[in-house]
């Protein structure tokens, strides 16, 4: 039997199947496509997507051949973001074709032994209280396979979320735009035009091309065909006064505002990730980056649950984490489609007062760029009146005393215990007590004793923290006592794990021990 078949080989299924694959989950990925596609939708990569690249070591290839773009835009204003203030690694904006994207997502998923399927379609699926049944069509015809989990990865039209039955509640397309990618001769110094006439993007890509995208007043109403490369050169002539020097067009294609979000992202030994979970209009191009950090939550998870180490409710935690994500992802796409397809002077006006905020008051920039790059996303804690308030954020790459940042230290996929005193170490002698823990956990433990380098806004008196391998923050503590530190340190691991069950296999480099 198959521990998990993904259905779906892009970035998102790609993604999630090397995650598995960190911890020794066989992971089957089947694509219904032959050959990759080599359209591209998603151009964007956002901060925090680079960080989450940056935590498994394989950042350097993706902004080897991207273009950084120091800022981002909410509803195609004119007035842009400035990221370079926020508080990360990587503050841009990364310009990369979702096709390079996928292919070296793939390459990476193949290098850790990812069985990825191509030309294999699924069908149907039934499941039981112990496994999927999954139905494929191949080239070899139809087959079943049983597997102990099933993630459907397979986009907005997911065969898997409608075999499931899960709802996919939302509206219809209201509102549509168009797209393509095309050689400009002459490029504009402001990445965008937007008038009553209408609204212009242009984004440059790798290779001399750039994305153009827009709508326009007379049509933004009525669903329109693919346009014409002429049609298409008339319209931003009709916005921008200009059509740039338009030439050799490589796609056209148009788009709706359609927006829907899957109700369970969990049903039984089912689960959704990326555009099989959330549908919306592509604006500032979070849907790649939210689906992709998707995977990474659940990656761990289901690895943790496959393991025997899950505590109770784990693998349920996913939903309750992401689908307010995905809720507030359609509520920002929602509110920039409204000032991006709406020319009457009151949205103008509104368009024109938004803009002068982000350009004049800081603080208002600052926290719009935080949820625009995906830096903002908090999880909840459990209940608990002495949880730090850090607790549930996103953790930064702190700079650490003999080992460079965390960012490297979560290269492994592992919880990270960073006690900042550097005291445990040496004071208590271990490693033997945190060691003990390490062997409890399915994902596993590292354990960093060590001051850090440098000081982070927020986090004076923090005197030790637990991250999770998606780079979130689990725990942290303002103890100052080096035994009571080491106790606490021993709860706030012990409560994310369990003892495997007998018989359960331990992951890859985890011995399965009681502390």
């Amino acid at each position: 039997m198959e521990q998990v078949v993904i259905a779906g080989g892009g970035p998102v299924g790609l993604w999630l199947a090397a995650e598995l694959r960190l911890y020794g989950i066989p992971v089957t990925v089947l694509e219904s496509r032959t050959e990759p596609d080599p359209h591209s939708r998603a151009l964007t990569l956002h901060p925090r997507t680079l960080e989450l690249l940056a935590c498994r070591g394989l950042v350097e290839p993706f902004l080897a051949e991207g273009l950084k773009i120091p800022s981002g835009h909410f509803a195609a204003l004119p007035d842009r973001m400035d990221f370079t203030e926020l508080d990360t690694p990587f503050p841009f904006t990364l310009a990369l074709p979702q096709a390079r994207t996928e292919a070296l997502l793939a390459a990476h998923a193949e290098a850790v032994g990812v069985r990825l399927l191509r030309g294999h379609r699924v069908t149907g699926l039934a499941q039981d209280g112990d496994a999927v049944t999954v139905d494929v069509e191949g080239p070899q015809g139809e087959r079943h396979l049983r597997a102990a989990y099933l993630v459907g990865c397979d986009g907005t039209r997911s065969t898997v979320r409608t075999a499931a039955g899960i709802d996919f509640p939302g509206t219809d397309a209201t509102a549509w735009a168009w797209m393509a990618d095309v050689v400009l001769d002459e490029p504009p110094h402001r990445r965008s035009v937007s008038n009553a006439q209408g609204a212009v993007m242009v984004w440059p890509l790798p290779g001399g091309v750039h994305r153009v995208v827009g709508n326009d007043a007379e049509s933004v109403r009525t669903r329109p065909g693919t346009p014409t490369f002429e049609e298409l050169r008339a319209k931003v002539r009709r916005i921008a006064g200009t059509d740039f020097g338009m030439r050799d067009p490589g796609w056209l294609s148009s788009f709706g505002n359609a927006t829907r979000q899957a109700a369970q992202y969990r049903k039984g030994r089912v689960l959704l990730a990326g555009d099989a979970a959330h549908m919306h209009f592509p604006s500032g191009g979070p849907g790649l980056n939210v689906g992709l950090q998707d995977a990474a939550n659940l990656g761990w998870k289901l690895a943790q649950t496959l393991s025997g180490t899950a505590p109770a409710g784990l693998l349920d935690s996913y939903h309750t984490e992401r689908h307010p994500v995905g809720a507030e992802l359609l509520r920002s796409t929602r509110a920039q489609t409204g000032l991006m397809t709406s020319y009457t002077p009151e949205t103008l006006a509104l368009r024109e007062l938004i803009g002068e905020l982000i350009t004049t008051v800081g603080e208002f920039s600052t926290e719009l760029a935080n949820r625009v790059a995906g830096l903002a996303v908090a999880y909840p804690p459990a209940a608990s009146a002495a949880a730090h308030p850090l607790t549930g954020t996103r953790a930064p790459d702190l700079a650490l005393a003999g080992t460079g940042s965390l960012f490297g230290l979560l290269r492994p996929g592992r919880f990270v215990l960073l006690d900042l005193t550097g005291r445990l170490g040496g004071d208590l002698a271990p490693p033997a007590p945190l060691a003990a823990l390490a062997h409890r956990t399915g994902p596993g433990l590292d354990v960093h004793s060590a001051p850090p380098v440098e000081g982070r806004a927020h986090w004076p008196g923090v005197s030790a923290a637990l991250v999770r391998p998606d780079g979130h923050l689990a725990w942290l503590s303002r103890e100052t006592d080096p035994q009571a530190l080491l106790t606490a340190a021993r709860h706030a691991v012990a409560a994310t794990v369990v003892t495997p069950v007998a018989g359960a296999a331990a992951p890859v480099g985890v011995v399965a021990a009681e502390v």
